[in-house]
């Protein structure tokens, strides 16, 4: 791992199944994996994004942008308070893509919407910051997935939620959703692959959700951005537009274990 986080791995004695534990040490604190989280909350939005502008911003991971119909691909926005996790309490807003399975590359829309619905498309993590010290230098470290420190004024808990994210004074995006309808079952259990991108090295995640309390809607999104250097990359999109789709999700426990250079 980068000594610029200071964290390192190591293998830490056997778990129940006699399979191998590894940790790792972030600011001098061990963190075993894999790493849990509690308690959390989200609310996101998804935008139809022109494939070629998308592309050009996650070239050099090498990886490939889904297109779910021609010539568009998926960006979502996130907002996540994490409440209670391994990483400890923080705030974190992301910029992902769906991308193709670097395993499994494809070259038609219709093998794209059987991956997205298969479960066998990956998320890029391209952009995210956060709030806390621990959590930026373990993410870093651990997954490559590039943190940077921020600021950040988040409702997770009214109607419409709203979220406010900036660095150095200067505001990357504002976010309000609005809840839609409740999903069948009230809530879903997925896993998928998140990739990151750090120092040169492309790196995946097995990353398991169980969320509860979901609702969803078409648009009910309202998106403002600054002049902050990702609000800009998120304007070479065409954003704001309308949202495809706002999701919230009151209840929502992860598990991210560790990370391979694909």
């Amino acid at each position: 791992m980068g000594s610029d986080t200071d964290s390192g791995a190591f293998a830490d004695g056997l778990g129940r199944s006699g399979v191998a534990v590894t940790s790792h040490e972030v600011l001098g604190k061990k963190v075993d994996m894999p790493v849990e989280v509690r308690t959390a909350s989200a609310f996101m939005a998804m935008y139809s994004v022109p494939s070629a502008a998308a592309q050009n911003l996650i070239d050099h991971t090498g990886l490939e942008l889904l297109q779910y119909r021609p010539g568009h691909g998926l960006c979502g926005l996130v907002f996540v308070d994490y409440i209670d996790g391994d990483l400890g309490p923080y705030n974190e807003f992301g910029v992902t893509f769906m991308v193709r399975n670097h395993r499994r590359r494809r070259t038609s829309v219709l093998s794209d919407l059987r991956s997205l619905v298969t479960g066998d498309s990956g998320a890029l993590i391209h952009r995210l910051p956060v709030d806390g010290e621990f959590t930026l230098a373990a993410g870093r470290g651990i997954w490559g997935f590039p943190k940077i420190l921020a600021d950040f004024e988040a409702d997770h808990v009214s109607d419409v939620r709203r979220g406010r994210v900036s660095q150095d004074g200067h505001l990357i995006a504002e976010i309000t959703v609005k809840q839609g309808l409740p999903a069948p079952g009230g809530g879903t259990n997925t896993s998928l692959v998140a990739y990151s991108h750090l120092d040169g090295v492309t790196r995946s995640t097995q990353w398991d959700m169980r969320s509860t309390g979901v609702r969803s809607r078409i648009g009910g999104v309202s998106l403002h951005l600054g002049d902050h250097p990702i609000a800009d990359e998120l304007r070479s999109l065409g954003l704001p537009r309308r949202a495809l789709l706002a999701t919230t999700i009151p209840d929502l426990r992860m598990t991210f274990g560790d990370a391979t250079p694909v």
